[in-house]
């Protein structure tokens, strides 16, 4: 019995809802112009109606299945998005972002790369928000950067914890062509525009042998399938929602080879009794269904 076949009883879809809440997003501006775009996956055109959130709707494409926003908000205009308040909702859940990065590293087998790195390291954390994840690797031995969009949020990480963020997105920093032993990028190709020239640039700038990291919700997970348009990931900011298969397809049309892929959160924090949580996590991460994937990519020597 599929998930999406599945009648569930009143009390538990109402106590599920309680607990979905959405992550943090601005939403469309009055100003803002939308234009119609194409499937990034598989370059097509053709999409069904998927959610409709009123001021803003997700397609899905009739080829590949890809979920997107069509019409899109120009990328001028998701960027203006992030402002003060982005800054302070990243310094306030700065520690918990930071710790669930660190358990997916490890469930893709970071230390491992790492150990398998001589000398100097060069690290790139795309969207780093305050810097956090950068200024620990800088304590681990990297030479480790960040960039981030948020003027406010790159001010912060350079005063309170020392760290070099360059500002703008990455098609706009023009770094050097294989400079990175590892790029990192976490909640983040959900939000660009255009993932396919953001995952060329990626490759462009790591290393022969050199490694990426991706994290992003993940559409096909219970989670999704459970709430739907009230789906937590399901907000104005995210113009892409991937699927594994999907995000893994087009990484490796960008000449990434996949090494590994996980994913966490069967249920959300206070959804359910502690047990069926515990049960519903481990099989998320056991299965596939989780509410948040991450694929460890690399560039062939």
């Amino acid at each position: 019995m599929s998930i999406k076949s599945y009648v569930y009883p009143p009390e538990i879809k109402i106590a599920f809802i309680m607990t979905s809440m959405k992550t943090y997003f601005k939403g469309p501006g009055e100003s803002e112009i939308t234009t119609n775009v194409i499937c990034p996956v598989c370059e097509t055109a053709g999409v069904k109606p998927f959610w409709d959130l009123g001021a803003y709707s997700f397609k899905k494409c009739l080829r590949c299945g890809h979920v997107y926003q069509n019409p899109r908000p120009r990328p001028a205009d998701l960027i203006n998005r992030y402002d003060d308040d982005y800054k302070t909702y990243e310094v306030e859940n700065a520690d918990n972002f930071f710790n669930l990065m660190q358990l997916g590293l490890e469930d893709v087998g970071f230390s491992h790369v790492e150990a398998s790195l001589p000398g100097e390291k060069r690290f790139l954390d795309i969207g780093c928000a305050t810097g956090k994840l950068v200024s620990h690797l800088q304590t681990r031995g990297w030479q480790a950067l960040g960039t981030e969009v948020c003027a406010a949020s790159a001010a912060y990480g350079r005063m309170h914890r020392g760290v070099t963020i360059l500002e703008g997105t990455l098609d706009q920093l023009n770094l050097e062509q294989n400079s990175f032993d590892l790029v990192h990028s976490s909640h983040v190709i959900e939000h660009v525009p255009e993932p396919g020239e953001f995952l060329e640039e990626i490759f462009r700038i790591i290393k022969p042998g050199g490694h990426f990291i991706c994290v992003t919700p993940n559409i096909a997970s219970f989670q999704a399938r459970f709430y739907r348009r009230e789906w937590r990931s399901a907000i104005a900011d995210h113009v892409h929602l991937f699927s594994v298969a999907n995000l893994k397809k087009l990484m490796t049309r960008t000449g990434f080879v996949i090494l590994r892929q996980g994913t966490w959160g069967g249920i959300p924090k206070g959804g359910a009794p502690d047990l069926i949580k515990k049960v519903m996590d481990r099989g998320a991460k056991r299965f596939g269904f989780g509410d948040v994937m991450i694929l460890l990519g690399k560039k062939p020597d």
